[in-house]
């Protein structure tokens, strides 16, 4: 994949590409980068790149015109290009799996108000928002959006590694725990010293239907759950009502 991101800050963007598992991903070659600062293609001695909004308001507004041509410098037209913005669709895992079969994306880095809307109607085909708050440089929540979806590219990591990940399969991971078997008064279950594959699948089950009910219930109505995993949840829950929890548990199977 080749990532292009247009920023007013590059020195924001540049150290993710230089680190950790993008670094080995970018020497491997699976991923190509570059960092454009579309202040460059403003103009005037201060190379201004925003101003005051139309019809008042606190803040400034990026311009369209040096955005635009830092756009139409990479070819934006045609390809698909990202905005991250709190009134964008929500990120989720399927949908960074989604955006990791692309081939190349352009990300655009809002500050300050946003970007002129002239912009977005032109060349955005993707609205993103990580979460429901609001952040002070568009250059964070692009470099999440990345990190979401080039882990997922074939060849950056383990494919094993995927498998038991929070939201894979609409459930949260369960508990890790490593080296030394007690620390701080606090041991490692003895569920997985045991050995028993069996036993310890189990266990992990359990600990994901666990987390899930607790942090994030909402995602248990998209859940595909097997019976199993139905009735363990089933165990779980403080139902008052235990028929009416019972039937909606035992639905749809």
């Amino acid at each position: 994949m080749r990532i292009t991101v247009l920023t007013l800050f590059p020195e924001m963007v540049e150290p993710f590409f230089l680190s950790s598992i993008m670094k080995r991903a970018v020497e491997k070659g699976i991923i190509e980068y570059s960092i454009i600062d579309f202040r460059d293609f403003a103009e005037g001695v201060h190379r201004k790149a925003d101003d005051l909004p139309y019809g008042g308001g606190a803040g400034m507004v990026i311009m369209p015109e040096p955005l635009s041509l830092a756009l139409d410098s990479v070819g934006a037209k045609g390809k698909r290009v990202v905005f991250p913005t709190p009134s964008g669709r929500p990120l989720t895992e399927s949908y960074a799996a989604e955006l990791s079969r692309e081939e190349e994306l352009v990300f655009i880095c809002g500050h300050y108000e946003g970007i002129d809307q002239r912009v977005i109607d032109t060349y955005v085909t993707d609205e993103i928002t990580i979460g429901d708050y609001v952040l002070s440089s568009g250059e964070t929540a692009a470099v999440v959006v990345i990190d979401a979806l080039y882990r997922l590219i074939d060849g950056v990591i383990a494919g094993e590694s995927l498998e038991d990940e929070s939201f894979n399969g609409s459930l949260l991971e369960y508990p890790q725990y490593t080296r030394p078997p007690r620390y701080c008064m606090k041991s490692v279950p003895d569920v997985l010293l045991t050995g028993h594959h069996g036993h310890i699948t189990r266990w992990r089950c359990v600990k994901r239907l666990e987390k899930t009910m607790l942090n994030r219930p909402d995602l248990l109505s998209d859940a595909s759950l097997s019976i199993d995993e139905r009735k363990t949840l089933l165990s779980i829950l403080d139902c008052e009502d235990k028929r009416t929890c019972q039937r909606w548990m035992l639905s749809e199977l």
